[in-house]
């Protein structure tokens, strides 16, 4: 029995054992379980924050370059920002100047302003006096003038475009029949003179660009360095047109001269110039011979030839052995004042000699034919005399501004194609003429100044007398017929700049 119990005994110690094993164990397993919950948790938690943190490095990067790439865009917006406003500042100044060429300068809007032609003359004449009517010194044109001038030019000069004639050409068809059609091209003087003038106008300006490291510079008058006053008053009686016009500068030299590199070309330039001069003036010439005379013009002719050009150039014309030079030997023209007066009544007289007399019903027929013939003739060979007077005289005096009759074509003229050409070619024989000038001063101011103490020697004995130096032989009108609405009676004379 006793073997039974502890049998028992032992078999309850075993279980009990084993039960607290098993409690052991399933705390474990939930400790384990616990542990795993935590650990996965933790896992759980650290992705979470490495996904933010990548998250955020990721936005703050995108902000960075985005960033980065506003602020390379930056720039570029406000150079667009700048094209854009200077082409809109472009648009509202060509909106301005064409509307007062419709307008004709009349800004009232009633209709009174002058005709197109006239208007885009005046456009061209402003235009040129404004870039280039302060042209005192042999230097580049800056670049926004030149930009200005070449942008509004092209805006005045673009109207030729639309000026065609129609001209008969054939026109071949697939199946090989052809067709006499008309066709439009340019016409024919615009077509050839206004490239030409273009071409002038270019070579002007990249003569005046070539005056880059020059050894001349300018003084103002009054503003003379102390070591230059010997020079000065070597010659400054010499130079008789600063009086007349105070306001150029006077160019000086090293004191040994220009070298004569420097010269040749400096008179290289100078003669290039001179060839577009006289180009300029002959287009010129061409065109205002081209216009009609207008009938106002006609219509106040004076009734009497030797009332109007006085006895003494009538009694020379009318003579048998009238010669062109000995009248105006006789004349003893001094100025231009008097030259250009003298050119008026004689192309005044040239006009009336060539009109028709009116006949006079009352006079039989065979007086009245005789009497005409004789008249006519009479008239032919006084007109001939006059043009060929008026012609020795220009050539006399070629720095003549622009006759009354001149003037009053270009008031009068309708043409919009003429009036263009003839602008145009005006303001380059302007500023061609103003080079010209400006480099006649500095040649001889560099001859002053390589024979100084000769010139000064000579002056001071009185064996010399002042040379003038503007003396070039050429006009320049940058004020020519510039006609408001509410001055279309009589055209002022145009005086030289």
């Amino acid at each position: 029995m006793e073997d039974l119990v502890e049998k028992n005994r032992s078999f309850v110690d075993k279980n009990e054992n084993f039960v607290e094993n098993e409690v052991q164990l399933g705390t474990s397993a939930v400790l384990l379980e616990d542990k795993g919950c935590e650990s996965s948790s933790s896992s759980d938690i650290l992705t979470a924050e490495t996904k933010s943190n990548k998250e955020h490095s990721d936005s703050s990067s995108c902000s960075t370059s985005s960033c980065s790439e506003d602020a390379k865009e930056a720039p570029l917006d406000d150079t667009k920002l700048k094209k854009q406003s200077s082409t809109i500042s472009e648009i509202e100044l060509m909106k301005e100047r064409f509307a007062k060429l419709l307008l004709g300068e009349d800004m009232s809007g009633c209709g009174n302003g002058v005709c197109t032609a006239l208007a885009i003359s005046n456009a061209i004449t402003n235009l040129c006096a404004t870039l280039f009517g302060q042209m005192w010194r042999l230097e580049p044109v800056p670049v926004e003038k030149k930009s200005m001038w070449r942008r509004e030019i092209e805006w005045l000069l673009c109207v030729s475009d639309h000026i065609v004639e129609l001209v008969p050409s054939f026109q071949t068809f697939p199946d090989g029949t052809k067709l006499e059609v008309m066709t439009c091209r340019p016409r024919s003087d615009l077509y050839v003179n206004l490239p030409a003038l273009r071409k002038l106008d270019n070579m002007l300006l990249e003569i005046l660009d070539s005056f880059v490291d020059t050894e001349f510079w300018y003084v103002d008058q009054g503003i003379v360095a102390p070591e230059a006053d010997g020079l000065m008053n070597c010659f400054g009686k010499a130079l008789q047109r600063q009086e007349e016009k105070w306001w150029l500068p006077v160019p000086r030299v090293p004191p040994g001269g220009l070298d004569d590199r420097s010269r040749k070309q400096l008179q290289h330039k100078r003669d290039c110039t001179n060839q577009i001069l006289k180009a300029a003036m002959a287009i010129n010439n061409v065109t205002l011979a081209d216009i009609e005379v207008p009938e106002s013009y006609l219509e106040a002719l004076p009734k009497n030839g030797r009332a109007n050009l006085g006895d003494v150039i009538y009694r020379h014309i009318s003579s048998d052995m009238f010669t062109p030079e000995c009248l105006l030997d006789c004349l003893n023209l001094s100025s231009e004042h008097q030259a250009i007066e003298i050119a008026n009544r004689v192309e005044a007289l040239m006009y009336l000699w060539r009109k028709r007399p009116v006949n006079n019903a009352a006079r039989s027929s065979w007086e009245l034919v005789k009497d005409l013939m004789v008249d006519v003739d009479k008239r032919d060979i006084l007109a001939d005399r006059a043009e060929s007077l008026l012609l020795c005289l220009k050539q006399r005096f070629p720095g003549l501004p622009q006759t009354t009759l001149d003037m009053t074509k270009i008031q009068y003229n309708k043409d919009v194609g003429k009036s263009i050409l003839e602008s145009y070619s005006r303001v380059l024989e302007s500023l061609a003429h103003n080079i010209v000038a400006r480099i006649d001063d500095l040649l001889y101011i560099d001859d002053l100044t390589k024979h100084s103490e000769q010139f000064s020697s000579l002056l001071r004995a009185g064996l010399i007398g002042p040379k003038s130096v503007s003396s070039t032989p050429y006009r320049t009108t940058f004020t020519t017929p510039n006609f408001s609405p509410a001055q279309l009676a009589s055209p002022a004379k145009v005086d030289r700049s």
